[in-house]
């Protein structure tokens, strides 16, 4: 007995060293957290949606989450102890569908968002000022639908303002560039110039190009402009992450990039400037062509939780159509306010099946664009087809945007398990033009997210910013009230197709996680998952609908690390 009580007396003692020590109630051994957290209102978004008052964490990892009592015993004496003093808690958000490069050039180019057309011109004018002739300007933002004659804006109005520098000016949805007659000289874009499969360039009554040139069709002016060095590059992805923490986003799916980009995340990873969690999809070469950086990737297989689970390459991109505002979705019938157009297929029906049928045999999810229901209907045919020749249980194949469906596409993306990756912000920018395009009928099934959720699919949420802001507070307001931030229209659009706060806060957590393979170890808060989460300045299932919006990120914390403070 003498010897048993020494032996124990000695596992005690070193357990205390190692910083391990026995829960007085229990047998299990307890460890000393690093922080503990206590007096929260938090949100775990576990299974049940339960709610905690505390946490403990250790290195990158929660540990406990539940109650102060409990979590008093992982307090050792260098554990640092946070009083939430009541604040609100919940996992932080995932970002399912964004362009994490495209954010960080938009903070080094001009910036049109959403700007009045005189304004941008004078932006680019200033531009065009500070840089030596022949010089590219560069920016991104415009939307027409918002200027008083609702027209493509032209060449000449870019000539005026910067006659000796060639200008690209890409369009809100990135599906349309603006350009000047330099930039269509140095793409070698005139009259005789056809349009391309998947695109269209846009032209007067004699036939001229305007200065507009949608999707593919501007490859050619795009294709020539001079890549920025990598230090600017880098720059800009430093500053796309302050931009998602300061906003709540410790994961996100960047949609679609290359191999060049990966390579300049990858370095900036390993100097610590990174931390982001990022799940990076591939993009396919232009026109059909697989690209160089899925040849590399073929090659080399897919790279998961690379960096401390803080980067992800395992996913194929593909763009099966256009946007609605540029009218290059591909529809089944008719545009209603533009009779005899249906939109713009980037693929044949023959190539997107090469292309999903050598994913498939690579081992990669695939991820395509598809806004029109004339694309969702290719990808959901090519995806059948596929996974018949060759079953994938858990395949997760998904469909990006997903928005102009019809009942028969709703019920068969949930029956074939792909998961439709939606962005609730774009139903309030759209409204006012969508029912134009595809008038009563078609609307009723576009933006459907009810109709989605209740025929058995996960909705991946997400910004698809620099298309719009990145701020996910937006989209959760969106989704459960169905208006847009000045409260139009009043009691949303089409509101029957609205989420419950519960589904629009899973939509930004657990479902776009399950939309990457990560819900193992991330959006939600339990013991064993990353200690990645947000402290808000109010109750998001509480306060009223209207201040959803409005709420502020106090603090970002990502695996453990305070990584934002307002």
């Amino acid at each position: 007995m003498k010897k048993l009580s020494i032996i124990f007396t000695l596992i005690l003692l070193l357990s205390m060293l190692s910083g391990t020590t026995f829960a007085s109630n229990s047998k299990e051994k307890v460890e000393r957290a690093d922080t503990v957290y206590i007096n929260g209102n938090i949100y775990t978004v576990d299974k049940k949606f339960s709610k905690a008052k505390a946490m403990a964490i250790k290195g990158q990892k929660l540990v406990y989450v539940g109650n102060k009592g409990q979590a008093k015993q992982y307090i050792g004496p260098t554990t640092k102890v946070i009083d939430l003093k009541g604040k609100t808690v919940m996992p932080g958000l995932n970002d399912g569908h964004l362009h994490f490069p495209g954010i960080g050039m938009n903070l080094i180019q001009i910036d049109g968002f959403n700007k009045p057309k005189e304004e941008i011109l004078n932006l680019v004018k200033e531009e065009a000022n500070r840089l030596k002739p022949g010089e590219w300007v560069l920016g991104r933002g415009w939307n027409h639908e918002l200027w008083p004659d609702r027209k493509f804006p032209t060449k000449e109005e870019l000539d005026a303002v910067a006659p000796n520098n060639p200008v690209m000016l890409k369009r809100v949805d990135g599906h349309s560039i603006w350009v000047n007659s330099k930039a269509l000289e140095i793409g070698g874009i005139t009259k005789e110039t056809p349009d391309p499969q998947g695109g269209e360039i846009i032209r007067d009554t004699n036939g001229e190009p305007t200065g507009v040139l949608i999707d593919t069709a501007g490859t050619p002016v795009t294709s020539k402009i001079p890549p920025y060095s990598t230090e600017r590059i880098e720059e800009g992805l430093i500053k796309a992450q302050e931009e998602l923490f300061k906003n709540g986003i410790t994961s996100a799916t960047d949609a679609g990039t290359h191999l060049s980009y990966i390579n300049d995340m990858k370095n900036l990873y390993k100097q610590g400037d990174l931390k982001v969690r990022l799940n990076v999809m591939v993009a396919n070469g232009e026109g059909g062509a697989t690209g160089e950086s899925l040849e590399h990737y073929y090659k080399h297989g897919p790279e998961i939780g690379l960096f401390g689970d803080r980067l992800t390459v395992r996913s194929l991109k593909l763009v099966g159509d256009g946007s609605l505002g540029s009218r290059s979705a591909a529809l089944l019938e008719d545009y209603s306010d533009r009779p005899g157009h249906k939109g713009n297929y980037r693929f044949t029906d023959e190539e997107l099946y090469r292309l999903v049928k050598e994913a498939r045999k690579y081992g990669w999810q695939v991820a395509t664009h598809a806004i029109g229901d004339g694309a969702i209907e290719q990808v959901l045919k090519t995806y059948e087809r596929v996974l018949k020749e060759e079953p994938l249980k858990d395949h997760r194949w998904r469909i990006e945007h997903f928005q102009v469906a019809n009942a028969s596409e709703i019920q068969r993306i949930a029956a074939l398990g792909a998961i439709p990756s939606m962005q609730p912000v774009h139903a309030t920018s759209d409204k006012n033009m969508a029912e134009d395009r595809v008038g009563p009928e078609r609307i009723k099934y576009s933006y459907a997210w009810r109709k989605v959720i209740d025929a058995g699919s996960h909705i991946i949420g997400g910004s698809d910013a620099p298309v719009e802001l990145v701020n996910p507070f937006h989209g959760l307001y969106a989704a459960v009230t169905r208006m847009d931030r000045e409260g139009n229209p009043v009691g949303g659009w089409y509101p029957e197709e609205s989420m419950t706060r519960e589904e629009a806060l899973k939509a930004f957590t657990s479902w776009a996680a399950e939309g990457s393979f990560e819900e193992k170890i991330k959006g939600s808060l339990e013991a064993g998952k990353l200690a990645d989460f947000i402290v808000v300045d109010r109750d998001l299932m509480r306060c009223p609908e209207e201040e959803l919006k409005d709420i502020q990120v106090l603090s970002t914390v990502l695996g453990g690390e305070v990584v934002y403070q307002k």
